[in-house]
């Protein structure tokens, strides 16, 4: 009784690490979004041709076949050449799809920051002069008769 005990919960310590040991199975929606139509030149996931229907297909047949997504993405890209994911490669010029856009953000935040001081204080020191240089002179008779109206509502 005791050593069918002990080999018991030596199975059931075993069974956890069998089970960490198992890759997640591929999804077919995570798939076809990173992969692009090799004749329509769109993302899979939009392209509606034959073709496309083909590249499905392909993709479903690697799926039951059990493949990991990046095994999958790995097989695609042997048979169909780098041009078939979705992603730039991360070498060569196509890097520079990656950091042009993160060097315009960055160069346009940089800009704000350099000129918003300057905005604002041209707003402040320049407007009240400004504003005292555009103010129109009331003659005599005008400025009267404002003061008569403001007076009425003086209460």
């Amino acid at each position: 009784m005791r050593a069918a005990v002990i080999a018991l919960l030596a199975l059931l310590a075993l069974a956890p690490s069998a089970a960490l040991g198992a890759q997640p199975r591929a999804s077919f929606n995570d798939v076809e979004d990173e992969v692009m139509c090799d004749t329509c030149n769109v993302p899979l996931n939009i392209a509606e041709s034959d073709r496309a229907d083909q590249e499905r297909a392909a993709i479903r047949r690697l799926i039951a076949r059990g493949l990991t997504k990046e095994q999958i993405l790995a097989e695609l890209e042997r048979t169909y050449g780098p041009s078939i994911l979705a992603k730039p490669q991360d070498s060569g010029f196509s890097l520079a799809v990656w950091w042009v856009p993160v060097a315009v953000v960055v160069g346009l935040v940089a800009l704000v920051a350099a000129l918003l001081p300057r905005w604002r204080r041209r707003g402040h020191d320049d407007g009240d002069d400004q504003d005292r240089q555009r103010a129109p002179t009331l003659s005599t008779a005008d400025a009267r008769r404002l003061d008569e109206d403001l007076a009425r509502y003086d209460v």
